[in-house]
């Protein structure tokens, strides 16, 4: 990490061929035992903050309980190795398009990172969600800041024991219901209510209880220091910033030197000297109030409220530059918006702006070239994802030897070879499976013998079927093969409409 720009040592020539790489960066301690109360913000990105805990939960709490034909629409079922999406089943064969999605969300990380910063850690990053969420509770059941402040100073008696138990409590029960939530995802979630609380088993009760915990330590306990000590995004961030990224910045230029405004106070002080003393003693009340603000010095329009301090989640002091534990949620850009409305300021001494004040993509993040090569990677995989899904095989099928009889002779002189056909349906429906079998090397055509000859095999709606089936070459076919192991192809389709076709290849023993 970088110390701060008045502390940097010299250029390198590195640095001195590329400037906007280098970013001026502040390490700024903070205690570890002293705990962050953070004052309830109001305004733009605090509502939009809202509105991401909402969307967000709503989807990871939601989606679980929407159910398609009665069956859970988003199941990852481990157990039985099937991922249903919507529509849409997935078998192991089909992880490569999990790779292909943490691919593409990896990449839209980095581009929104290098565009605009830590955005994702202030908006929708699940630490900063769920530790919102405790806060949340913590408010409603402790109080503002100062009554938190005052709580925390105080001796334990009914008042902090019932606080400080239904604030836990609160905690503990939002941490359960997501450990629920979270397991919901991988096994039925109607199953694992009406399973509640003894009857879930016991994996599903560890993963649930682990979650909880989890999520009760992160969100409730650790909070901030997650983003401080723990998080890695937040230590290779430098690695992906430069000077043209925005991020929360506070301008020093306008705001220093900080202080009171007593200039501020003096048309007050006037009127008011008007409205209660007779016109000589008022006049020379405002004379005297105009010229003391006039005779202060200069001061920037920092009034050193601390109101930026006050409302960080991880407690920072962003006038002092640039840090890591800064996660760009915006709230400090609200709470200095609200004070310099009120002393008639102009908005934006805390903003979202490139440390580079010549930056040519200010207002255009789009002529980076490095965006335009990760949104290039992120088409590229969505549109290999898209193709795979739409060609990929409604069937899959393996085929697999008998490895006691190679081959047999039949009493009427045919030659038969035994196989066992794994067929493993990649579709939401039952279907009636067409099978048909070809001995390469011989124009004599062979025979396929099942258990279902009378009625075509039947596959049930993302289901298995191993299927044991015996080739039987006739006797004619057979003897020009003789001592031959010849290649084998077995074919199977659906019969219902639109099914694909699948083969699967195997070799044909012909004894001598």
């Amino acid at each position: 990490m970088l110390g701060a720009s008045a502390a940097m040592p010299p250029p390198t020539r590195s640095h001195m061929r590329n400037p906007s790489r280098t970013i001026p960066m502040t390490p700024v301690a903070v205690e570890a035992a002293q705990r962050i109360h953070a004052r309830s913000a109001n305004g733009v990105f605090a509502h939009r903050r809202l509105a991401l805990v909402i969307l967000t939960q709503l989807f990871f709490y939601g989606v679980p309980w929407i159910t398609i034909d009665g069956r859970q629409a988003v199941l990852f079922d481990l157990a039985h190795q099937r991922f249903y999406l919507f529509n849409t089943l997935l078998l192991p064969q089909d992880l490569i398009f999990l790779t292909g999605l943490l691919i593409a969300c990896a990449m839209a990380l980095f581009l929104v990172t290098v565009a605009v910063g830590r955005i994702w850690c202030g908006f929708a990053c699940p630490q900063t969600v769920y530790t919102e969420m405790f806060m949340a509770l913590e408010r409603r059941i402790e109080g503002d800041r100062s009554a938190r402040l005052r709580l925390d100073q105080s001796g334990w008696g009914p008042n902090k024991v019932v606080r400080r138990g239904g604030k836990h409590l609160s905690w503990a029960l939002l941490s359960l219901w997501t450990g629920l939530s979270f397991v919901g995802w991988f096994t039925p979630i109607r199953e694992l209510v009406h399973g509640l609380p003894f009857d879930m088993g016991p994996w599903n009760t560890f993963w649930m209880l682990f979650y909880a915990a989890v999520t009760y330590l992160h969100a409730g306990l650790l909070r901030e220091r997650i983003c401080q000590h723990a998080c890695p995004y937040g230590r290779f961030q430098s690695a992906m910033l430069d000077r043209d990224t925005l991020v929360v910045t506070y301008d020093q230029a306008r705001g220093e030197p900080r202080g009171r405004h007593r200039a501020a106070h003096a048309e007050p002080v006037a009127a008011f000297a008007g409205a209660v003393a007779s016109p000589a003693t008022a006049a020379a009340t405002a004379s005297a109030a105009v010229a003391a603000a006039s005779a202060e010095p200069k001061l920037g329009d920092c009034i050193d409220c601390t109101m930026c301090v006050q409302v960080c989640p991880t407690g920072i002091d962003i006038r002092k530059g640039l840090q890591a534990a800064c996660i760009s949620c915006g709230v400090c850009i609200d709470a200095c918006n609200s004070i310099m409305d009120k002393i008639k300021a102009p908005r934006g001494l805390i903003r979202f702006s490139p440390l580079n004040p010549d930056s040519p993509t200010r207002g255009a993040p789009w002529r980076k070239p490095r965006l335009w090569v990760y949104g290039g990677v992120i088409m590229a995989v969505v549109t290999l994802m898209i193709a795979g899904l739409m060609t990929r095989p409604e069937l899959r099928l393996d085929v697999q030897r008998d490895r006691g009889v190679l081959a047999r002779m039949a009493p009427n002189g045919d030659v038969e070879n035994l196989y066992r056909l794994q067929i493993r349906s990649a579709t939401l429906h039952p279907q009636h499976l067409d099978i048909q079998v070809k001995v390469d090397g011989t124009p004599v055509p062979a025979r396929l013998i099942t258990a279902h000859n009378d009625a075509p095999p039947e596959l049930d709606a993302a289901g298995s079927l191993s299927l044991p089936v015996t080739v039987s070459l006739p006797y004619e076919g057979a003897q020009a093969l003789r001592g031959q192991t010849v290649p084998l192809r077995f074919e199977v389709r659906g019969t219902d409409k639109g099914t694909s076709e699948v083969l699967a290849s195997s070799t044909f023993r012909v004894p001598r």
